[in-house]
């Protein structure tokens, strides 16, 4: 009997829990008049190390989302505790995001290189259907092909990210660390990482989808509704 595709999760918890939450309490409640800086950071370590844990007995699956969100705040966190600089601060911002990058094509070598898991599983397309199209046709060596370059568009997409976290944080961060002028343009600094980084970014993504998905609906005879899996009726 063959399995069935594990549940997919929901973007908008994922988000909140693992970004949005986690900003707004180091943003807004490390005040020393609210949780102070070592509470803060503690809370906010929990959004995403709860989520993480609850999403992973759920679906037995580790969330990389939640990972990244913990290591992201965990650094910011202590950078905040340090009273460090925004030079750090933007150091710490390219450096994760140039990491996944590095990752992500690092994962090209692995059986299961990462793109598979973010856009080509079974949760989402209908990989049976695909594959066996795809020997029909003599095509698994061409898809590979176009695997490879829609994992070197989204590895492009995180060092695209990185410079421009950088160039973000050094153009906000002016003020000594550990004052609440620093808080106030790191606060400003998220928020405006949405439209002026995750944009750009996401847009990048979206067109290594689009590559792959034409890709395998050129070799495959497929179209999008065979490709992408629906609910059996």
């Amino acid at each position: 009997m063959v399995s069935p595709p594990p549940k997919q999760e929901n973007l908008w918890l994922n988000l909140a829990f693992n970004i949005v939450a986690p900003v707004l309490v180091l943003s807004k409640l490390s005040g020393a008049h609210l949780l102070g800086p070592k509470g803060g950071l503690v809370v906010a370590l929990a959004f995403p190390l709860g989520y993480g844990a609850w999403d992973f007995a759920k679906r037995r699956k580790a969330n990389f989302i939640s990972l990244l969100g913990f290591t992201s705040v965990l650094l910011s966190g202590g950078l905040g505790l340090m009273k460090a600089g925004g030079f750090w601060f933007a150091v710490k911002d390219a450096s994760v995001s140039s990491f996944i990058g590095i990752i992500v094509l690092l994962s090209m070598r692995a059986k299961e290189p990462l793109l598979k898991a973010l856009f080509y599983n079974e949760a989402i397309m209908d990989v049976p259907r695909i594959e066996a199209a795809l020997r029909e046709r003599g095509a698994e060596t061409a898809f590979a092909a176009i695997l490879r370059r829609a994992t070197v568009l989204v590895a492009a997409s995180f060092f695209v990210s990185g410079a421009l976290n950088y160039m973000l944080a050094r153009h906000l961060l002016r003020s000594p660390g550990g004052t609440p002028e620093f808080n106030a343009e790191l606060a400003r600094m998220h928020w405006l990482s949405l439209p002026v980084i995750a944009v750009p970014s996401m847009a990048m993504m979206m067109i290594a989808l689009w590559q792959l998905l034409k890709g395998v609906e050129t070799l495959t005879g497929l179209t999008a509704d065979d490709v992408f899996r629906t609910e059996k009726k």
